[in-house]
């Protein structure tokens, strides 16, 4: 499957960007979002279940992101508010079969796919 990412941008702290991720096929997929800024590694952000009852965000991140799932557009959505300058990084979205295998959801190691990333930049 092809994981195509958009949405990213410039943006003043405080504003929000809504990133979108499509999926190439319509497979039950686990999906995520990660975020790489310079001369760091890169790191969890949101997670998403293929049903889309179960949904997972970071620390740094929860109560001003949210991500979300359309299955019949085959696309995952992470809405970002309040956005700060520390959210400056190149945005992935991930996908992993939905198997019923254990994984964990925040190690990019666990994603078979991923897109090709989306540049966020919070600055005034």
């Amino acid at each position: 499957v092809q994981l195509q990412a958009s949405g990213g941008g410039l943006v003043q702290p405080g504003g929000s960007l809504r990133l979108s991720c499509a999926a190439s096929e319509g497979s039950r997929y686990a999906m995520s979002w990660f975020r790489q800024a310079p001369g760091r590694e890169r790191e969890f952000v949101a997670h998403i279940t293929w049903s889309g009852h179960n949904r997972y965000h970071a620390h740094s991140v929860r109560g001003r992101f949210a991500i979300s799932r359309d299955n019949a557009k085959s696309s995952v959505t992470l809405q970002m508010n309040s956005l700060k300058p520390d959210d400056t990084a190149i945005y992935y979205c991930a996908a992993r079969d939905a198997n019923g295998d254990t994984y964990d959801y925040t190690r990019p190691g666990s994603y078979d796919y991923w897109g090709q990333g989306t540049q966020v930049t919070v600055s005034s």
